[in-house]
């Protein structure tokens, strides 16, 4: 099979591969459309935590099964789904609980024996293949995975109904987070980010407010004055330096900051600006199945303009040029998708 390879920093190249074997509990998807998410662009500048080159890279998939493990009992020949691509332990507390995310033994695409999903086969376990509605397409399919990341946030920020939300960073994960706030019940919701094109795109998935900061180095005082006060949940999706503590700086008294984005390096940010207004930062892992579950019924239901957010679509054989669109913020690009038909 045709697979795409980070083969080193910074060079994508598409190689052939043996079709990986099953195990008894696994399917075998023929993918259609894979993602390139920004995680992959930490393993393409070779700086990604623990997914190094050389390695069949991409996470975000939709395709048809084609091939059952023989313990396989609830997925079917020719079954349209998309993956949840983590796998526990299966018997630590945080996997008995439904914690995947929290596994100390967490697997992921790209990481050991398990091949990453930018290629014409893909395997996963039964339990993490999840059946797309009759409705959805691929290409919302392959949406899912990185729309669960921004459910999670939104529910680890409790987000409600009436809330005023600043989400920080306008690429694809901050965009889909937005999208995820919003069906939440915020009412308010300001995206910032220095890209006047992510920025537009924010507007058509349903942003009230939108800011470019670039060269505005008191941008928060500009974002409370145009919402007239304070926010009460600040979602960051872009990690760059001093990103904390202006977050501090937007938030109410006992409001709530979440962290989506990969930070590289330390933050540093004014301690009694937390404490002394009791916010909150906290943390967010990517996912858990009940997160997945309501990314599909989401986009089911309509809440998600796949439009505004899918930019480009190429072969696999232009992967390269789409790892480097994206690291280059090149062409207007958002989310890039990467086709196998």
């Amino acid at each position: 099979m045709k697979a795409v390879y980070v083969d080193d920093a910074y060079k994508v190249v598409v190689k052939d591969v043996e079709i990986p074997e099953l195990s008894a509990n696994e399917v075998l998807i023929k993918v259609k459309v894979a993602g390139i998410c920004g995680s992959d662009i930490h393993t393409y500048k070779g700086l990604h935590p623990f997914r190094k080159p050389p390695v069949i890279i991409g996470h975000e998939i939709a395709g048809e099964v084609v091939k059952l493990g023989e313990a396989v009992t609830k997925l079917q020949l020719g079954d349209r789904v998309t993956v949840e691509p983590q796998t526990g332990c299966g018997t630590c507390e945080y996997c008995l609980t439904g914690k995947i995310n929290y596994c100390a033994n967490r697997g992921a695409p790209g990481i050991g024996n398990w091949y990453g999903a930018m290629a014409e086969y893909f395997t996963a376990p039964e339990q993490m293949v999840f059946k797309l509605p009759d409705s959805m397409s691929y290409e919302q399919g392959v949406l899912v995975e990185p729309f669960a990341v921004g459910v999670h946030a939104v529910r680890k920020a409790a987000i409600e109904v009436g809330d005023k939300v600043a989400v920080l960073g306008a690429g694809p994960i901050g965009l889909l987070a937005m999208a995820a706030a919003k069906a939440a019940g915020a009412t308010t919701i300001m995206v910032t980010d220095v890209m006047d094109y992510a920025l537009e795109s924010a507007v058509q998935m349903g942003a009230t407010h939108t800011l470019n900061i670039m060269n505005k180095p008191e941008w928060m005082a500009e974002a409370k004055g145009i919402i007239g006060g304070e926010f009460d949940k600040v979602l960051i999706a872009a990690g760059v330096p001093g990103i904390i503590d202006q977050s501090l700086v937007l938030l109410r008294k006992g409001g709530r900051i979440v962290t989506i984005a990969m930070f590289h390096g330390t933050q540093t940010f004014d301690i009694h600006n937390l404490q002394n207004q009791e916010k909150e930062i906290v943390g967010c892992m990517t996912y858990t199945r009940e997160d997945t579950i309501t990314a599909i019924d989401l986009i089911g239901a309509g809440a998600l303009n796949e439009e505004a957010i899918i930019s480009h679509r190429l072969s696999y054989e232009q992967a390269a040029e789409g790892f480097r669109l994206v690291d280059k913020k090149e062409d207007s690009s958002l989310k890039v998708l990467v086709t196998f038909e």
